[in-house]
């Protein structure tokens, strides 16, 4: 093998003439040596490094190349009687990074193994709300983890609240949180793939063996297969293993194939998904108490017969046009890129028949009845279900839509006669006690469950979408109060009633992963705005959002988000420096990852009148200004693993 300082040597000679050094180096016959006081080190947390040349006292330079052999600094330093210290800046890939020492001739005196580069998820602002919540969230999804034999292999993943169970759609939405701490992400998907039908349908649970429970699909169910595409794409995203994704890439295309052909999936008049009148993405339909067919016991209306009332609801369509770019982008990635163009232009077909059908000019109307047929005691058209909080984020709105969801929850939480405690509701208003009948459990009556219980899976995904769509100061709001409700008990629930109190102990666990996971995001991926554009941050988007913050004057912040499952990680230092007297404002930002590019956002104040200067690395680079509603993003790009941009504004 190579060693690495031959590998780096075409790297090294530039970097030398960069820095004023002579063409080429040359080995000094001095004894030399540098060591890191910590061997292992995190993303821009300094670091000393001590550096002895025997009977040298001068200028020197420390070159740090990262653990996939890129330039990741020069670092100059001064010696005296043979010693002296400088402190590096780690950045770049994670691994083993690599130093060489240089004398201002150009003579090196010293290569090797400097430290080794590792990173953890983490937010540091110093305010508790956000800085504790990752570890929060993390010790609620301990108890929500599930892991198992099945046809002879272990599977794990992530179960529901109120069920000990693998639901692929609990799963799924818990992904938002547990790609940063789990290392098992395929598992599930493959088990998965096993139990998938030949018409390429999937179940909306694993079986569980020991206790003799088979998997099981819930027919009014419409959203499992475009979730288990999505679940699919994300996992490779976060491990980037091209080839793992390729091998499932078929049950992937089997699940979609079946909800474009099924005639209890796709209603071919309208090119849209259809189902049972459920609410939102529910398992249970509108009507009275039913029975199991299996076993004859009272139940909710699971069930598709000839009482069934089919509809378009908004949420498995936005859903589906997201799975299907996901899709597209996996078949380009395996060469099918005539495919690839075929789902993407679906997905835009998609939207445009349902903005067409469902929307209203504020949100996505909750469901649109195929045949007629009057809902006694509520007004469905003002009627605003969960899957516009969570359409928010599945990149398929214009701005103009995103900005109207915000804007209508905010009137409903701004409304004088609000009495919930939070706009978070599965459904507003809820339908009246026993429209849909679920056999005396919790859901018949308003105010409970998903018939207009308050969830902190929509608080979170409007936290999201708020940051996306220029309602910043609104996002951290919505993180704030569930910092509150999370810190009066330690816990947290799917749903809670509008009042503030919970379900009964042996319904619910306190453990929420869906509505944490969703708070979670929203803190990773809007307020830090650490954003993974590529595949394992192969591009990463750095949009820091402090500024926002209504409650806390942050002026510095630190954040890092690293996958489990590889090696992926973005991270940045984030300072903001008001105008004081003749000095002008200033934010600056150092960033830097494992991938190739890095997109560098920085949020503007509201009140900032007129940016001065734009650096990038210490160089002016034009202005770029990008508005989203009233903020502005002052926008650079650069390739990584280096970024130190600097914007001066009043």
């Amino acid at each position: 093998m190579p060693r690495p300082h031959l590998i780096l040597l075409p790297v090294l000679l530039v970097v030398l003439v960069t820095v004023g050094f002579p063409l080429a180096p040359v080995r000094a016959q001095r004894s030399a040596s540098f060591a890191s006081a910590r061997p292992v080190v995190e993303p821009l947390v300094p670091v000393v490094v001590n550096v002895n040349i025997q009977d040298y006292s001068g200028p020197a330079t420390l070159l740090v190349f990262d653990g996939r052999g890129r330039f990741a600094g020069s670092f100059p330093l001064a010696l005296a009687g043979g010693f002296g210290a400088v402190e590096v800046l780690p950045r770049g890939a994670l691994g083993a990074h690599w130093g060489a020492l240089f004398l201002p001739s150009g003579a090196q005196v010293a290569a090797g193994t400097l430290y080794r580069l590792d990173a953890t998820t983490t937010v540091r602002t110093g305010v508790p709300a956000f800085d504790g919540l990752y570890d929060r969230v993390r010790s609620f999804m301990a108890a929500k983890r599930l892991s198992y034999q099945l046809d002879g292999r272990r599977v794990t993943g992530y179960r529901s609240p109120d069920s000990p169970l693998l639901w692929l759609r609990d799963h799924y939405y818990q992904n938002r949180a547990f790609r940063y701490f789990e290392t098992d992400l395929t598992s599930l998907i493959e088990a998965n793939a096993r139990a998938q039908a030949p018409d390429g349908s999937l179940p909306d649970f694993l079986a569980r063996p020991e206790w003799n429970i088979p998997a099981l699909r819930t027919p009014v169910e419409a959203d499992v297969e475009y979730l288990y595409v999505q679940l699919i794409y994300e996992t490779w995203k976060t491990t980037g293993d091209a080839a793992w994704m390729r091998s499932v890439l078929p049950a992937a295309q089997k699940a979609i194939h079946y909800t474009l052909t099924s005639p209890l999936r796709w209603e071919p008049t309208l090119g849209l998904v259809k189902r049972p009148f459920t609410i939102d993405t529910w398992d249970f339909e509108y009507g009275p108490t039913t029975r199991d067919p299996s076993t004859g016991q009272p139940a909710p209306r699971h069930w598709i017969d000839d009482q069934t009332h089919w509809g378009i609801f908004h949420g498995d369509n936005t859903g589906l046009a997201e799975a299907l770019r996901s899709l597209a982008a996996m078949e380009e990635q395996a060469g099918q890129r005539d495919l690839a163009a075929q789902r993407r232009a679906l997905a835009d077909d998609i939207m445009v028949r349902l903005n067409r059908l469902s929307w209203n000019s504020s949100f996505y109307t909750h469901h649109v009845k195929l045949a007629p047929f009057d809902v006694p005691g509520v007004d469905e058209a003002r009627q605003l279900s969960l899957s516009n909080a969570i359409a928010l984020n599945r990149g398929v709105l214009t701005v103009e839509q995103g900005r109207a969801i915000l804007a209508e929850y905010q009137r409903r939480l701004n409304h004088p006669e609000r009495t919930a405690f939070a706009e978070w509701y599965s459904i507003d208003p809820p339908f009246p006690a026993g429209a849909f009948g679920l056999a005396g459990r919790l859901g018949e009556r308003p105010g409970e469950y998903v018939n207009g219980g308050v969830m902190p899976l929509v608080g979170g995904e409007l936290a999201r979408g708020a940051f996306r769509f220029g309602y910043e100061s609104y996002g951290f709001d919505i993180l704030y109060r569930y910092h509150e409700l999370i810190t009066r008990t330690g816990s947290t629930y799917l749903w809670y009633y509008p009042t503030g109190g919970v379900a009964p102990a042996n319904e619910f666990l306190p453990t929420d992963g869906w509505g944490s996971s969703a708070m979670l995001g929203a803190l990773l991926e809007g307020a830090a705005g650490l954003n993974d554009d590529g595949i394992a941050y192969s591009a990463a988007a750095i949009s820091p959002r402090w500024l926002a913050a209504p409650r806390d004057a942050i002026s510095t912040a630190y954040a890092s988000a690293r996958y489990a499952a590889s090696d992926g990680y973005a991270a940045y230092r984030w300072a903001y420096e008001p105008a004081t007297g003749a000095a002008e404002a200033r934010i600056t930002l150092e960033a830097t990852g494992s991938g190739e590019t890095l997109r560098v956002r920085v949020l503007l104040p509201p009140l900032a009148r007129e940016v001065r200067a734009v650096s990038l690395n210490g160089q002016a680079v034009p202005l770029r200004l990008e508005s989203v509603g009233p903020s502005r993003y002052v926008t650079v790009e650069a390739p990584g693993p280096i970024a130190q941009v600097q914007v001066i504004f009043r």
